[in-house]
């Protein structure tokens, strides 16, 4: 029976090509490095190594051993990872970004709950607009509204939000109804600050697809709720969230409407940004909690607007 250190010995020689060099690596001598390998190959019955010029190389036999190797220490290393978590408690400190849209409605519920589920765990949380920078962000995790912002984490989709066009009412009786996007350009525009200068493309059943190109907006929010105050007030039509659009509906009835309410925009995603490979528990934990608690609304989207 090998030991793991002999295993990985193998795997190191065969790697790097060099005695010395593996030795370096795994940080023993070389001449202990040299006897554990020979001690290998006499109870195996064969040679595993042999030089070429100034080069180790694996034999036929060292071929086929340092394959098999090279699975069980991939198994070891799996194991130990499994008993780490055994004993790794969810507990400590949590640093969550959280994008402002999400900042009411689904995601506090969620987060209240698993701080109930977790009492060991503490939360640091803010509230962003912006994307984190390039390389930023290893340690936390971001709750994001929007495509990927490609800045080195990995970016899971929860869901997504389908959007539409709004006014007030009063701003439809000031202003008239709209048949089609074509007159949009006739009207006042209230942006987000993260959608400016980006061409909108609409959607309909019958009609295909039009893209309108807002004009420069004389008042831009970076908030969904700061934007819909201004739709609802009938300073202007607004892309908005569905999601976002009934949920006011219901606290203030009859203050917004639907505009062209046959065309659709893309729907906006919702997603998780983490750093790559394993998570620590506690994040791992957060990470399954919130993917299980997705509306399943924004799951089912029509075939049309996926």
């Amino acid at each position: 029976m090998q030991d793991l250190f002999e295993l990985e010995g193998v795997v190191t020689v065969v790697a790097c090509g060099s005695l010395t060099e593996a030795a370096r690596r795994l940080g023993v001598p070389k001449s202990t490095l040299s006897r554990r390998l020979s001690q290998l190959e006499s109870r195996l019955g064969q040679p595993l190594l042999h030089r070429r010029g100034n080069r180790l190389q694996a034999t036929e036999a060292g071929v086929l051993f340092e394959r098999y190797s090279r699975q069980i220490l991939h198994l070891a290393e799996q194991g130990r990872q499994a008993m780490d978590d055994l004993k790794e408690e969810i507990s400590g400190e949590l640093v969550i970004k959280v994008h402002s849209s999400c900042i009411r409605g689904w995601f506090p519920g969620v987060l209240q709950q698993f701080m109930a589920d977790y009492p060991g765990v503490s939360i640091s949380l803010y509230s962003e607009t912006r994307a984190p920078p390039a390389k930023a962000g290893q340690n936390e995790i971001w709750l994001w509204v929007g495509d990927d912002p490609q800045c080195g984490l990995r970016h899971e989709v929860l869901g997504h939000w389908p959007r539409r066009l709004y006014m007030s009412p009063d701003y439809a009786q000031r202003h008239g109804v709209l048949r089609h996007p074509q007159k949009l350009p006739e009207h006042v525009w209230i942006d987000r600050l993260s959608e400016r200068h980006h061409a909108l493309l609409l959607r309909h059943e019958h009609e295909g697809e039009y893209i309108f190109q807002p004009l420069p907006s004389r008042l831009k929010a970076d908030d969904y709720i700061l934007q819909l105050d201004a739709i609802a007030n009938g300073q202007g039509i607004g892309v908005l969230p569905e999601y976002y659009a009934e949920a006011y509906l219901k606290a203030h009835p009859g203050r917004l409407q639907l505009c062209l309410p046959e065309w659709r925009l893309p729907p906006l995603p919702v997603g998780l940004l983490y750093s790559f490979g394993r998570q620590p528990k506690k994040q791992a934990a957060l990470l399954s909690y919130l993917r299980q608690s997705v509306p399943a609304e924004w799951t089912m989207l029509p075939a049309r607007e996926g």
